[in-house]
């Protein structure tokens, strides 16, 4: 079937005049279980085919369709719309490439009962009840999908990649008061990452973390010194530093890094990557939906802005190599510049030497949203919880409280990089399109502009 395909393909661009093509025929079979305060809110087990192709021709040209019958009539209008394309852009093409790549873990998803699926959904939400917890949420999915990339240069390349999620989600209220927390553990593999969660443990933390927020104080407002925990450090360098250095971003003309490629932005000690191949990661890969093997970039390499990440276009319109971030939702979305596991490297800080340099300031811990202007640089993220520090010391519960500033001040204030680096917060990013992401980084010691969110 394939062969029949790609040579309907290869007719249909020699009709059209079509530079470069490429086809992606996907399975993708995905679980889903959510339950809460003791209701079954979702079961659902779903499987899907389908294949896309997308033409280049000065411009691009895409179609899709969840039946593999339509693949001729698909081949016919993605190559029309090329052809119709009235763009000046290029593209790269590259060397064939014929591999086979797996990324499914020890444990197949697929040979996990499904009530073993809904047992553990139901233990997390029994456990997750106490005082004052007023609503309580479990979710988990997990996905599989079997890709099959062809394209005009000759590759063809079998991927297998199976992810999996759980969350926890614990709401205290008291006297009109009412404050939230949650935990997500995932990654790309089998059922032995959650094998590895402590359920127990886990439940138990959020909903103490939850009741605890309700005796907390409103931040004070601000700039004062500011503890990064993992989490936060994660978050603010997938958002401000992360999407700031998407090469889409960069040839769109919508970057604060623009033309600072060689440029000092922060201390020596700062190095900040993203990379799809940490093993077990959820935003790992092998290839991404270009077919382009995906590699570490070093975006920040000793406080030097050093690499964008690419796709093959802007790799092509930037004079630079595609490094495999061409990423898209799924078989029916064109694939744009994403990331996959973002984190800041270790420093040589330990937690507590970076705690004697506060005087007067905050820690912040984990992530409750946010927004960025990549063009100008200004964020704002909120945290999930955060601590005054007084004399090197944790003193204050905060909460509802907010982290903004410049991307590029907020970099140079960078003054300490710890050695704890964590990269296990597992989230999807969206940018039109959702893909599953990692983030972390170790504690990181900067200055800010320190708020509250409401």
């Amino acid at each position: 079937m394939e062969e029949r395909i790609l040579k309907m393909a290869e007719k249909a661009a020699a009709k059209h005049g079509v530079e470069y093509f490429e086809i992606r025929i996907a399975r993708v079979s995905a679980v889903s279980v959510s339950m809460q305060n003791g209701q079954l809110e979702g079961l659902s087990s779903d499987l899907e085919r389908g294949i896309s192709v997308r033409a280049f021709k000065n411009g691009w040209g895409f179609s899709s369709a969840n039946d593999l019958s339509r693949a001729e009539k698909v081949i016919e209008t993605a190559m029309k719309i090329a052809k119709l394309s009235k763009g000046n852009s290029g593209i790269y093409k590259g060397d064939p490439v014929e591999d086979r790549a797996e990324l499914a873990g020890r444990i197949k998803l697929e040979d996990v009962d499904l009530e073993e699926k809904l047992k553990l959904v139901k233990e997390a939400d029994k456990l997750l009840q106490g005082e004052k917890i007023k609503n309580r949420g479990t979710s988990y999915g997990e996905g599989t999908k079997e890709v099959l990339y062809l394209n005009s240069v000759g590759s063809e390349i079998r991927t297998l990649t199976s992810r999996v999620r759980l969350r926890l989600t614990a709401t205290a209220m008291e006297n009109g008061s009412m404050q939230e927390y949650w935990k997500a553990f995932g990654g790309t593999g089998g059922w032995e990452i959650i094998e590895r969660v402590d359920v127990e443990e886990w439940t138990d933390f959020v909903s103490r973390k939850a009741r605890e927020l309700l005796k907390a104080e409103a931040p004070p407002s601000g700039e004062f010194d500011v503890i990064m925990d993992p989490e936060l450090t994660g978050v603010f360098i997938h958002e401000a530093v992360g999407h700031a250095a998407e090469a889409d971003a960069i040839k769109n003309g919508e970057s604060i890094f623009i033309g600072k490629l060689g440029e000092r932005v922060g201390i020596d000690e700062l190095t900040v990557v993203d990379d799809p191949t940490l093993p077990e990661k959820f935003g790992s890969y092998t290839y991404d939906d270009e077919g382009i093997k995906g590699r570490r970039v070093e975006i920040i390499k000793k406080g030097i802005l050093s690499e964008y990440m690419t796709d093959r276009e802007t790799a092509a319109v930037l004079g630079l190599e595609p490094n495999g971030h061409g990423r898209a939702q799924s078989y029916a979305h064109q694939p744009l510049v994403r990331m996959s596991n973002t984190y800041v490297e270790a420093g040589s800080w330990k937690p507590e030497e970076m705690f004697e340099e506060v005087k007067h300031g905050l820690y912040m811990i984990g992530d409750k949203g946010g927004e960025v202007d990549v063009a100008s640089g200004t964020f704002t993220f909120g945290a999930r919880e955060g601590y005054i520090i007084e004399n090197g010391e944790i003193k204050t519960h905060v909460k509802d409280v907010s982290l903004s500033g410049n991307l590029l001040e907020v970099l140079r204030n960078i003054r300490a990089v710890g050695r704890d680096v964590e990269v296990s917060f597992p989230g999807y990013c969206g940018k039109g399109q959702w893909v599953p992401v990692d983030d972390g980084g170790p504690h990181v010691l900067t200055r800010a502009v320190v708020g509250g969110l409401r």
